[in-house]
């Protein structure tokens, strides 16, 4: 060989590792870096809208006006919605598909790794925008997170800038859905057929239909608000002739498929935990599949049932009743096919399955209410009462956030190289069940008693609670900076992981080194027919 070939080599070699400095984040197209950065992203995200929260529980905390005043309290829980959803549960969602789905299916890298990059990059611009609305002169958004007009056109001259950073966010959704689902469905390594992928691969496909589906019906949404805003159109206002009723429609035609691209991500982290620690295949693994394909499906056709008081005819109040009900058998599918992989399994207790077993469990308290929710009769006293928060964030925090948690922890070692610390791990698991409970389950009660969510001051009689519920909030809050101790600590060192981290692991990604080199499966991995079955692939 040449001197001129081996200086090539070098590099080339050079030039395959990351960049060094603040550039190799800008300019990165590498899946694990802008999974990282997504991650990373999602995290202090969730910190500021749990901020926005703490401010929340704070208001709330005794009977009569506290901290702030009404106003800055709506603009908060309008805030920590958009937040908490476009910035915290999505994004970290995007960073484990990005970290993950390639490592899962053989694939170098995702399909659009240019994309890849703006797609995470657009992000930072449009929070920065939409937070930026809380220091303009009238304020942020007020209108609850569902921007329902008239309310919604209340807010001053930033209502156009939180428009625009939602148009920014869904085209960051947009760009990342394509991405995944062209890895997907070109990218795969020989041999690794469609129902032989993990769940979490499959959960993440589905869910990027949906996002394609829906974000931009969100966008023609927020449009048609701003020209009423700023250019005296009459889409939502009944003095022109439009109808406020007409954007709830619009808007959860988006809004139901949305709640299941939060949660369907999280059936499939936990579809990979359970199998690991219980050292048993997934049961039923192509009846979790097409449930997953049913439930996204059906969220297309149940989005009135949160209208239920609008006061549409009684036929249609039948059928989104009933098809909303119909999405618990293959929700219960899935609970069914997680318990029985537990059955007679040799389980351990390790931190992620600690989370696994929690999501299971207080999921099912959230599907629970959902179904009590959906019951037209009963839905006339829930609606707009602290009993729906609490079926959301019952479906939201102990759902789709503690799935995101599971997944760092079960995925962590196989990132940084390090096993994080177990005991602090533990510590974080029952803190966090416990005063996730102490907050959400009274907004059941205070829900039944009658108290109407998105209010800063209220009744006497509801006081109570609300002192159990702001309490467990801030514990609940607290909690949270332990994991970022331990995330960061993690990060930093400490006992080395082994390729395979977890003993029960099956699946490509326990196959290559932790942490995971650079570039992996540059040549495709060989995928064997006889040791698949066992979930015994070879690389």
């Amino acid at each position: 060989m040449s001197n001129t070939a081996v200086a090539n080599d070098h590099h080339d070699d050079a030039h395959h590792g990351p960049a060094k400095g603040l550039m190799r984040w800008v300019f990165t197209t590498n899946h694990k870096d802008i999974g990282t950065l997504y991650l990373v992203f999602a995290l202090f995200m969730f910190i500021v809208g749990g901020a926005m929260a703490m401010i929340i529980r704070a208001e709330l905390f005794q009977p009569g006006m506290q901290l702030v005043d009404p106003e800055f309290f709506n603009q908060m829980t309008t805030m920590h919605a958009l937040v908490m959803i476009f910035g915290a549960v999505m994004p970290a969602f995007v960073g484990l598909a990005n970290w993950m789905v390639p490592m899962m299916i053989g694939a170098p890298d995702m399909a659009l790794p240019r994309m890849n990059n703006w797609s995470f990059w657009i992000l930072p611009f449009a929070f920065t925008m939409l937070l930026s609305t809380l220091f303009m002169p009238s304020g942020g958004p007020a209108g609850g997170w569902t921007l329902y007009p008239p309310l919604s056109l209340q807010t001053g001259n930033s209502f156009a800038f939180v428009i625009f950073a939602i148009h920014m966010m869904g085209i960051s959704s947009i760009m990342g859905a394509i991405n995944i689902i062209a890895t997907i469905l070109n990218m795969r390594a020989p041999g690794m057929t469609l129902l032989r992928m993990p769940l979490f691969v499959w959960t993440w496909l589905i869910t990027a239909f949906l996002l394609i589906a829906v974000m931009p019906v969100l966008a023609g949404a927020v449009t048609m608000l701003l020209t009423d805003r700023f250019f005296d159109t009459s889409f939502f206002n009944a003095a022109g002739g439009g109808d406020p009723v007409m954007f709830q429609h619009i808007f959860w035609f988006f809004g139901h498929p949305e709640v299941y691209i939060m949660i369907l991500p999280a059936f499939g982290v936990i579809s990979e935990i359970i199998p690991t620690f219980a050292r048993k295949p997934l049961f039923g693994y192509s009846a979790m599949v097409y449930a997953t394909a049913s439930i996204a499906f059906l969220s297309f056709i149940v989005w009135a049932h949160h209208m239920f008081t609008v006061g549409m005819p009684l036929g249609g109040e039948l059928f989104f009743m009933y098809a909303t009900m119909i999405i618990a058998v293959p929700t219960g599918v899935k609970v069914f096919n997680w318990v029985s992989t537990m059955w007679r399994g040799s389980m351990t207790f390790e931190t992620p399955m600690l989370f696994a077993l929690a999501f299971v469990i207080l999921f099912t308290i959230g599907g629970f209410s959902g179904l009590m929710l959906a019951i037209v009769p009963a839905d006339f006293q829930y609606h707009d009462t602290y009993f729906v928060v609490a079926h959301f964030h019952y479906v939201l925090v102990t759902g789709a956030i503690f799935g995101i948690i599971a997944g760092a922890y079960y995925w962590l070692p196989k990132w940084t190289g390090n096993m994080y610390p177990e005991r602090l791990g533990k510590i974080h698991f029952w803190w966090s069940t416990i005063s996730v409970n102490v907050l959400f389950f009274p907004q059941h009660y205070l829900g039944l008693a009658g108290m109407p969510r998105r209010i800063p001051d209220y009744a006497v009689q509801f006081a109570d609670y609300n002192m159990i519920s702001s309490i467990g909030g801030f514990a609940f809050g607290l909690a949270q900076l332990l994991f970022v101790y331990i995330v960061w600590k993690t990060s930093r060192g400490g006992k080395k992981a082994t390729a395979q981290v977890w003993e029960g692991a099956k699946g490509l990604e326990w196959t290559i080194a932790s942490p995971a080199p650079y570039h992996t499966f540059e040549d495709p991995p060989v995928i064997d027919d006889s040791k698949l079955a066992h979930g015994d692939i070879t690389h």
